[in-house]
């Protein structure tokens, strides 16, 4: 049966996405020292959620307020407050499309405005323009917590009204930590074999499943590599996505990278790969003969044609945008009425290569801020000025919330 971006698609859950747009995780750095959803998150997902998406899923929400992945961080914790999140949450699914809670950990991936000593699989240190503190390996009794933490997060998603939640298993933060034999050095049952680096994913989808039951969609985001070398591979995804289709999640959204190699972005990839779209399309053209999970592929996606011709293909079943919200005030609406055919990403200036994706961050860093104060998206906005968007917003908020506490 042929398919294209407007045809629905119905979960295993039984849940329906009314068409193929998902909007990606794009982390929102705009929360408050309370670390609550406020009035710009509001403004924001009702702009997104007025223009033809299916299914909105948040930026990192983050289950330890002691590790954050940014400073602006929302956090899900056990003596969280819920009527922000009714608030923000209410405004979204009265557009009558989904949206589900990204939960998070950040791990060693917390900088040092937010934590000094960040927690990780082991003690490998994140080397990046040193704004990252050496981490303390967990302990059994901390894994565990972490484990709780997530599924409490879970739960709250739940009773405040996200319609499913998406666990954050990619892009180098705490699972994907554990994930790769690049930063998990253990000798225990949580290091070794892809077997026991896996348990800790594995256990939290297992025991979010068995309590909030099979009609309330989980999703898993995670690497179909980590592109580095010694790390997280393509024969190891695929072993945890077989894993995963075991215990019933309902989407699997693959990506790629982690902050070293910011691959999610198209850093560092060949032109010829940036320009033929969908970077992680051929993964999950070797998944189809493998599994029958359902799958999300985002990274690269640009052209309506491109997008229709690989769910025809049944190459994948929902395709993510992330960047694309972020460079035209009213995608995807465009790709729903016809009168887009493709996003033009910006030119971004950088003279040091080596900051390239702090650049590209910053930019669209700045982009999401103006859409939640209600202001248009900027077109021209310098290579210095993105460079350094993310690490003074990290300077000034971390500095303001240790002063609030």
């Amino acid at each position: 049966m042929s398919q294209n971006i407007l045809s629905p698609f119905t979960l295993p859950s039984g849940a329906v996405l009314s068409n193929r747009i998902a909007k990606a995780a794009l982390t929102e750095r705009l929360a408050k020292s309370n670390h609550l959803p406020n009035e710009l998150h509001q403004r924001l997902y009702r702009h997104w959620a007025s223009h033809g998406a299916s299914l909105l899923l948040t930026g990192n929400i983050l289950v330890d307020k002691r590790y954050l992945e940014s400073t602006g961080n929302i956090v899900i914790q056990h003596d969280t407050e819920k009527e922000a999140f009714r608030r923000w949450v209410g405004d979204v699914v009265s557009y009558d499309i989904h949206f589900w809670a990204q939960l998070s950990h950040a791990g060693r991936q917390s900088n040092r405005f937010a934590s000094w000593r960040p927690v990780s699989a082991s003690d490998v240190q994140l080397e990046k323009m040193m704004l990252f503190g050496k981490p303390i390996p967990l302990t059994e009794s901390g894994i565990e917590e972490v484990i709780a933490r997530f599924v409490h997060a879970a739960r709250f998603s739940k009773e405040v009204g996200f319609t499913g939640v998406q666990f954050h298993a990619a892009h180098g933060y705490l699972i994907s930590q554990f994930l790769s034999p690049r930063t998990n050095k253990r000798q225990d049952q949580w290091g070794g074999s892809i077997e026991n680096r896996a348990r800790i994913l594995l256990e939290i989808v297992v025991r979010t499943r068995k309590l909030l039951g099979s009609s309330f969609p989980i999703s898993v985001k995670l690497n179909s590599a980590d592109f580095l070398r010694g790390g997280f591979d393509v024969e190891d995804a695929t072993y945890v996505i077989l894993e995963l289709e075991k215990r019933g999640i309902d989407l699997l959204e693959i990506s790629g990278g982690t902050y070293e190699r910011s691959a999610m972005m198209g850093v560092g990839m060949k032109e010829s790969t940036r320009s033929r779209e969908a970077y992680f399309l051929d993964f999950a053209k070797q998944l189809r003969s493998k599994s029958e999970i359902a799958l999300m592929v985002t990274g690269g996606f640009r052209t309506l044609s491109v997008c229709n011709e690989a769910l025809n293909q049944d190459e994948l079943d929902v395709i993510g945008f992330g960047r694309p919200f972020l460079q035209d005030d009213h995608f995807p609406q465009g790709f729903i009425d016809g009168t887009l055919d493709r996003v033009i990403e910006p030119k971004i200036n950088i003279l040091d290569s080596n900051n390239a994706d702090a650049a590209e961050a910053g930019y669209y860093d700045i982009q999401l801020d103006r859409l939640a104060h209600g202001l248009p998206l900027a077109t021209h906005i310098s290579g210095l000025r993105s460079a350094l968007r993310i690490p003074l917003h990290e300077l000034k908020r971390g500095i303001r919330n240790r002063f609030m506490r």
